[in-house]
């Protein structure tokens, strides 16, 4: 049997979907959610413990928090409210946050060594347009993390070859409702105008899976 892993988890469908999944395949695994001071993260953080909680699987781990501040790197951004959201319009492009991957796998990459894992999971899917989600990018890092730390981790993508619908389909009888993917929540809830939200409804369509998720306005 497989081994211990840590996986880089958000609220969002794919990377909590990710963490429930490998629970049956790994005897021990452990959520990181790395906090970097975003708008919607406290939210975010709530609805992940909620879902994994509902989950019940016994391999999972709770939540462990790492901070990563980003303000003195972003300086103003919409995603530390200083600009517009951007919405259902925008291309995925708009929603970038640079260095996202290099940050996570860096500090995240420190705890596994500190806590003896070797593995640690993303949730990146099929298409993501990002410099920073490139299979030289992953091989590079690991080199990087083994020369550093003196440890080597391996650095895992299984969803990688999947759509988001395709992700939704797999999951559909999890609590996919309690996950969360909106940039700019509204008393607890998904917005349902930002581009994340858009994304979100528009994948439940394409899987043919209802959408119970509670949006404050309906998404477009």
């Amino acid at each position: 049997m497989a081994g211990p892993v840590a996986v880089l988890v958000s609220g969002g469908i794919d990377s909590a979907a990710l963490a429930v999944e490998l629970a049956g395949t790994h005897p021990v695994v452990h959520p990181l959610y790395l906090r970097h001071g975003l708008q919607w993260e406290e939210t975010e953080l709530a609805h992940l413990r909620r879902f994994l909680a509902a989950a019940e699987r016994p391999a999972l781990r709770p939540v462990s928090v790492l901070e990563l501040p980003v303000a003195d790197l972003y300086g103003r951004h919409w995603s530390l409210s200083d600009g517009a959201v951007p919405d259902h319009s925008t291309p995925d492009e708009a929603v970038y946050l640079p260095g996202r991957n290099l940050l996570f796998l860096a500090k995240a990459g420190v705890w596994c060594e500190r806590h003896g894992v070797s593995a640690i999971a993303l949730a990146p899917l099929k298409g993501n347009p990002f410099s920073d989600n490139s299979p030289e990018f992953y091989a590079a890092m690991e080199r990087v993390l083994e020369l550093a730390l003196g440890f080597r981790l391996e650095i895992l993508r299984p969803y990688a070859a999947l759509t988001k619908a395709e992700v939704i389909r797999r999951s559909s009888r999890l609590p996919l409702e309690l996950t969360f993917s909106c940039m700019d929540p509204r008393q607890g809830r998904h917005c349902g105008r930002c581009n994340k939200c858009a994304e979100r409804h528009r994948a439940f369509r394409e899987a043919g899976v209802e959408d119970r998720t509670e949006y404050a306005a309906p998404p477009r």
